[in-house]
């Protein structure tokens, strides 16, 4: 039998699953399964072997890494699933991998064995007991010629990337530890291509596999940059944020790949001043409905999404599509970018990586057939330099094209008590600077980014805070969802136990206070005023 798919998805609640392997699935952040793990995960956990052919970086090792670990008798200290790879590199990664799946499935040891590494210490840890086994064919087979490693009580064998480690000679090996397996058990072979000595070794050793093969779609997509720039963790947050100011972002998608991501990359935007909202499998629909239409109006800058939330989304005029984090599927990473440079219009593409994920990088880069340029990581200046040149550039415009014989007048007269005329452009431009935004201070590291001076704000407060479970995003999030005032409009926000404070521009102070107080916030009344009450006092003595 035959299976195929292309982005056919389940939910992993599809699945007959334990309440452990779902609790440790959820906590990872996995919202769907993927095509390879849609179409295994089942015909596994029903004792089938399989064959399936898919790419490095599908999901394959949660594909057999899920069932598998909810079949395992705990209270057996033997050996049960033996899975081969190609590399150290990899067996390492699989049982890091497993090793989350298996959090809540109590006493379940997994062990790593590959050359390199003092085989002293994998023989203790086999002697202590272990249910499943990581390694390489050589080390592997090292271990059971020395009598360490006893494969009788297997029941599953998985061969994974079975085509590269026939490509490294491992054929012998790979025979030798299939042929030593004497007892009933079941045989999954994975490999992305299916040459010829792939379906022999599957003939040999298999019983009537199920073939499962994972069809890709089209790859093309035209009239996108694309770039990545290398990062740490904690730095991605800025990164971002000197971006969307480069580039004056007014529509840009943002992906993660976790709800939890989503919610705190939002959290921290809003806190910003920007106008960004999330979209994720947990929210409601009505809630859903109304961040797209704020996306798709406009009134909404910035939308951080998982892939599962962004599937179906039309947005035609999508700027900049940003992958925080680097996709666990590449495919993933083509349906991405291919949200920007819709209706023959050009976008652009960064991506975030980090430590180990060059590696992936270099993987999404093969499979869709694409490169990927490196940037440099744009720095305090790069900012200062861009804003400075868009307020040059307006200037010039109106020297050009509109007649300004008043101004020139007030000109004259400034310049008739003293000043240069080159004194009294540069005051004039770093009074416009302020005011528009583009003379505020940058972040640096982890610090908020304010796009008014402060002499241009006016601090509320609104009677709410976090007994109220207000958070920041909370207050951008209602003002620029119930009155006309832009996210990167708004300052600083204070959230303390029973009031919150926010900064607004001086010249919608009113309307937001009239606006605001008739509204709601998670439910509960807004009472917002200007921070200080007609006696001077401050609302910090007021309410305390």
């Amino acid at each position: 039998m035959q299976k195929e798919a292309t982005m056919l998805k389940k939910n992993f609640s599809d699945f007959d699953l334990s309440p452990e392997m779902n609790k440790a699935v959820t906590e990872m952040g996995f919202e769907e399964a993927t095509p390879i793990q849609s179409l295994a995960i089942g015909p596994i956990l029903a004792g089938a072997d399989i064959i399936g052919q898919a790419q490095t970086g599908t999901g394959k090792t949660a594909a057999f890494g899920i069932p598998i670990l909810d079949r395992i008798d705990s209270a057996q200290k033997k050996v049960q699933a033996l899975i081969l790879c190609p590399t150290r590199e990899l067996a390492v990664q699989i049982a890091e991998e497993l090793k989350l799946l298996s959090k809540y499935k109590k006493d379940i040891r997994i062990l790593p064995v590959y050359g390199g590494q003092p085989i002293e210490r994998q023989i203790a840890a086999l002697q202590r007991g272990v249910q499943v086994v990581v390694g390489t064919p050589g080390r592997v087979r090292d271990h059971m010629e020395r009598k360490t490693l006893k494969l009788q009580p297997v029941r599953t064998v998985v061969l994974d990337e079975a085509d590269e480690m026939l490509d490294m000679g491992f054929v012998d090996e790979m025979k030798f530890i299939l042929g030593a397996i004497q007892t009933q058990h079941q045989t999954l072979l994975f490999s992305a291509t299916m040459p010829k000595a792939i379906m022999s070794l599957s003939k040999a050793f298999q019983d009537q596999p199920e073939l499962i093969r994972v069809v890709h779609e089209d790859l093309t997509v035209p009239g996108v940059e694309q770039n990545y720039f290398e990062v740490k963790e904690f730095q991605k947050t800025e990164i971002l944020a000197r971006l969307i100011d480069i580039h004056d972002l007014k529509r840009a998608l943002i992906f993660c790949n976790t709800k939890v991501r989503v919610d705190e990359l939002v959290e921290k935007l809003q806190a910003r001043g920007y106008a960004a909202s999330g979209l994720h499998g947990d929210m409601k629909q009505v809630l859903r409905d109304r961040v797209m239409n704020q996306f798709r109006s406009g009134r909404l800058e910035i939308l951080v999404a998982t892939d599962v939330a962004a599937r179906g989304l039309d947005v035609d005029d999508i700027e900049v599509v940003v992958n925080y984090d680097v996709p666990r599927d590449e495919e993933y990473y083509v349906h991405r970018i291919g949200r920007t440079a819709r209706a023959g219009k050009s976008g652009r593409a960064f991506t975030f990586v980090a430590g180990r994920e060059m590696g992936k990088l270099a993987e999404i880069q093969k499979f869709a057939k694409t490169r990927i340029r490196r940037q440099r990581l744009p720095s305090v200046d790069d900012v200062e330099g861009i804003r400075n040149g868009v307020v040059l550039e307006k200037i010039r415009q109106i020297m050009e094209t509109e007649t300004s014989s008043k101004y020139i007048a007030l000109v004259e007269k400034l310049t008739g008590d003293d000043h240069s005329s080159l004194e009294v452009a540069a005051a004039l431009l770093k009074m416009a600077m302020e005011k528009d935004g583009k003379g505020a201070n940058v972040a640096v590291a982890d610090e908020p980014v304010f796009h008014f001076s402060a002499a241009d704000m006016t601090r509320l407060m609104i009677k709410l805070g976090r007994n109220q479970r207000i958070r920041p995003g909370d207050i951008v999030g209602a003002i620029t969802g119930e009155t006309d005032l832009p996210g990167r409009m708004i300052g600083a926000i204070d959230v303390h136990d029973r009031f919150s404070f926010v900064d607004v521009p001086q010249t919608s102070a009113a309307s937001v206070i009239e606006v605001m107080n008739r509204c709601q916030i998670k439910g509960h009344p807004v009472f917002i005023k200007p921070a200080k009450d007609k006696g001077g006092k401050k609302w910090e003595q007021v309410v305390q």
